[in-house]
């Protein structure tokens, strides 16, 4: 089995290629590549690629959404094969999201989910219509660095500065809460004291930042 090229895999994530990308990750893992290179020179790239073409508006949502389920399908080979071989990969963060109480919107909440998980993040997703507490319970029980919580309706809004309140007084500085959601803006953000990110795109870099 011939190892796969960086450049077939950063295609492949580039184009969208669900199939494509876990037959080259396939591949890599059969051929005896170093994975590790594979993963950064390739599909990662891949999805940093995409990230480029969203923000100059080359890409939109499909393509956005198409290339990190690609991402995510290559990262489903390869993951085992790492942690099989080497012990388990050790993720950029581990993220807890989740759509805040009273709030059933997920979409949003959901690329930003798989889009943390295409580049790196361990990300554990409880829906919508979260409470504080079970935010909080999750977060304690996978030692989560980031609490992730969107808010779609001006009226839960609220829902967030009870998050941000209650880790300060729990965990405090091990958790830092990031937020977003269509009525949210920085200056919100601020004033209950939480990191923000207008798109998923950007909730990507903005973790990246929190857990660097």
């Amino acid at each position: 089995m011939s190892k796969p090229t960086p450049e077939a895999m950063h295609q492949a994530v580039v184009d969208g290629d669900i199939e494509k990308a876990r037959e080259l990750a396939q591949a890599a893992v059969d051929s005896g590549a170093d994975l590790l290179d594979a993963v950064e020179s390739g599909f990662a790239a891949g999805i940093r690629k995409v990230g480029e073409l969203w923000d100059e508006g080359e890409y939109f949502l499909p393509e956005l959404i198409q290339g990190a389920e690609a991402m995510k399908a290559a990262m489903g080979v390869i993951n085992p094969a790492l942690a099989a071989t080497k012990g388990a990969v050790e993720p950029k963060g581990r993220v807890v999201i989740g759509t805040v109480k009273g709030d059933l919107h997920d979409i949003g909440k959901t690329l930003v989910g798989t889009l943390l998980e295409a580049n790196g993040f361990e990300v554990h997703d409880l829906g919508a219509d979260v409470s504080v507490e079970d935010f909080m319970a999750k977060a304690d029980e996978v030692n989560a660095n980031i609490v992730a919580a969107s808010a779609l309706l001006t009226t839960t809004m609220s829902v967030q500065k009870a998050l941000v309140e209650a880790v300060k007084a729990g965990p405090g500085d091990k958790i830092i809460v990031m937020i977003g959601g269509s009525p949210t803006t920085a200056g919100w953000a601020e004033d209950i004291g939480a990191a923000f990110a207008e798109n998923a795109q950007r909730a990507v870099a903005v973790a990246g930042e929190l857990v660097s």
